[in-house]
C-alpha cells in the first residue's frame, strides 16, 4: 500500500455505482464551464472589423489584445494552479468563474484602447485560475482506464465554446461589438451561482496527498472536509517548485506544449483574418468558418485522442505520449497545407486536419502530467505548464500584427508554428513516466 494511503482515513464509502455518477458529473458541469471560458476569451477575435470602428487601434494593437491576455494569463498560471492544490478546486473554479464573467460584461462598457487593454488583463487573471483546477479535479475523480476519456469530454466543452466564440462576429454585425460581452457576461454569473450548490471536490484528499480509490460519504452541501485535505496534503509553492522543476520529464514535457502553443495560438488569434483576406471573405463569414471549421475536427479530436490513449495506456503507460506524437505528425503538413492553400477549401480543410491533431495533446496533457509529477502539485504543475505555453503562444500573436503592420503574408507566423510541431515531437519522444507512477 502506498504512503500517501496509509494517512488516509476513510469512515464511510460511497457505493462505486454512485461515486461513478459524481466523477461524471463533475465532468459535464465542467464541460459548460469551459464552453463559456473559450467563448469569453476567442469572441474578440472574431469581431475586428467592428471593434477598430468603434475603437479605433493599429493591427499590432489588436493583435497585443490577445496577447496581453496570454501574458497575464500565464503570469498568474503557476500561482493559481496552486491555490487550487491549496484550498480545492471547486472553490477556485466558481470564483474563476464569477470575476471572468464580471469582467467579460465590463469590456462592453470599455471606451477607449487602454481600458479595452485592461479588462483584457484582467480576463487573463481570472481565467488562469480555471483550467489548472478542473482539469486536476477530473484527474482526482477519474483514473487511468478513464482519465484521458473524461478530460477529452471535457476539452470539447472549450471546442464548442471556440467554434461559438464566432457568434461575436455576427452578433457585433448585427448589433454592436458590445452586445455578446454583455449577454455571456451575464450567462457566465448565473452559472457561478449554480456552481456553488453543484459542484464539489473528491472527498478522501484526492485534492492533497490522499491516493485511495475509495471515498468518503460526507455532507452533499459541504465542502470542508475536501478542503482540509487539500490544505493538509498541499504543500508550500517553494516545495512544489522545487519538485516541478528538478523533474527533466516535467520539463520536457513543459517544452513541447510550448512548441505546440506557438502553432495553436497563431491559428486562433489570425486564421479568421487570414481566411477574410486570402479568400475575400466577409468578416462574420471569415470569423465562422475558422472557429467552427477548427473547433469542430477538435472536438472529434479530443475524444478520440482521449479513448485512444486510455486504450493504448493498458498496455503502455507512454499511451498519451504516443498519441500525442501521433498528432504531431498530422499537424505539420496540415499547418502547410492551409498556409500555402490557393482554394478556400484545401485552406479549411488543412485546418480542420489541425484542429483534429493539436486536440490529441489537449486531451491528454493533464493525463500526462500525472504520469511524471507527483499527484500534490498536479494544479502547480499545470500553471507552468500554462504559463509557458500562453507566453510562447502571446508572441506568436504579437508577430501576426508586426507582420501585418510591415505588409508582409499573416502565413509566415503558421509557417513557424509547423516547424515547432515538427521539434514538439522529437521533445515528447524524450519523456519518460516516472517509475512510482507507470
Amino acid at each position: 500500500m502506498s504512503n500517501d494511503m496509509t494517512n488516509t482515513t476513510i469512515p464511510a464509502l460511497i457505493p462505486e455505482t454512485e461515486f461513478r455518477g459524481r466523477a461524471w458529473l463533475a465532468v459535464g458541469l465542467l464541460w459548460a464551464v469551459g464552453c463559456l471560458n473559450y467563448l469569453d476569451r476567442v469572441m474578440i477575435t472574431t469581431m475586428r472589423g467592428s471593434l477598430v470602428e468603434a475603437i479605433p487601434m493599429s493591427d499590432a494593437q489588436f493583435g497585443l489584445l490577445t496577447t496581453v491576455f496570454l501574458w497575464v494569463y500565464a503570469a498568474c498560471s503557476p500561482l493559481a494552479g496552486h491555490l487550487a492544490d491549496r484550498l480545492g478546486r471547486s472553490v477556485v473554479i466558481v470564483a474563476s468563474l464569477l470575476v471572468w464573467s464580471v469582467v467579460t460584461w465590463a469590456t462592453a462598457h470599455a471606451k477607449t484602447y487602454e481600458q479595452l487593454l485592461a479588462t483584457r488583463a484582467l480576463m487573463g487573471v481570472s481565467e488562469a485560475c480555471y483550467m489548472p483546477a478542473a482539469l486536476a479535479l477530473i484527474s482526482d475523480y477519474h483514473r487511468t482506464t478513464t482519465r484521458s476519456l473524461a478530460t477529452g469530454i471535457h476539452m470539447t466543452g472549450t471546442m464548442v465554446g471556440g467554434a461559438l466564440g464566432g457568434l461575436g462576429g455576427l452578433l457585433a454585425e448585427a448589433r454592436d461589438w458590445s452586445y455578446a460581452f454583455k449577454v455571456f457576461g451575464a450567462i457566465g454569473c448565473g452559472l457561478a451561482v449554480a456552481l456553488v450548490f453543484l459542484l464539489r471536490d473528491r472527498r478522501d484528499g484526492g485534492a492533497g496527498g490522499g491516493g485511495g480509490e475509495t471515498y468518503p460519504k460526507t455532507d452533499a452541501l459541504s465542502n470542508t472536509a475536501a478542503r482540509g485535505a487539500a490544505r493538509d496534503g498541499g504543500a508550500r509553492l517553494a516545495d512544489a517548485l522545487k519538485h516541478l522543476l528538478g523533474n527533466k520529464a516535467f520539463l520536457l514535457a513543459t517544452c513541447y506544449w510550448s512548441l505546440v502553443a506557438i502553432s495553436s495560438w497563431a491559428m486562433v488569434g489570425w486564421m479568421p483574418t487570414f481566411l477574410q483576406e486570402r479568400f475575400s471573405l466577409g468578416q462574420g463569414r471569415a470569423g465562422l468558418s475558422a472557429t467552427v471549421c477548427l473547433q469542430a475536427a477538435s472536438l472529434a479530436g479530443v475524444l478520440l485522442g482521449g479513448a485512444w490513449a486510455d486504450r493504448w495506456s493498458r498496455r503502455n503507460a507512454r499511451g498519451p505520449m504516443l498519441v500525442v506524437m501521433a498528432g504531431a505528425c498530422i499537424a505539420v503538413p496540415s499547418i502547410l497545407a492551409t498556409s500555402l492553400a490557393g482554394a478556400l477549401w484545401v485552406a479549411l480543410a488543412g485546418l480542420a486536419c489541425f484542429g483534429l491533431a493539436k486536440a490529441f495533446a489537449d486531451a491528454n496533457m493533464m493525463p500526462i502530467l500525472t504520469l511524471v509529477a507527483d499527484r500534490r502539485h498536479r494544479a502547480t504543475g499545470y500553471g507552468i505548464l500554462n504559463f509557458c505555453a500562453c507566453a510562447t503562444g502571446g508572441l506568436a500573436n504579437l508577430l501576426g500584427g508586426v507582420l501585418r503592420d510591415a505588409h508582409a503574408d499573416v502565413a509566415l507566423v503558421f509557417l513557424a508554428g509547423a516547424l515547432g510541431y515538427a521539434l514538439a515531437f522529437f521533445v515528447m519522444s524524450r519523456v519518460r513516466p516516472a517509475a512510482k507512477n507507470q
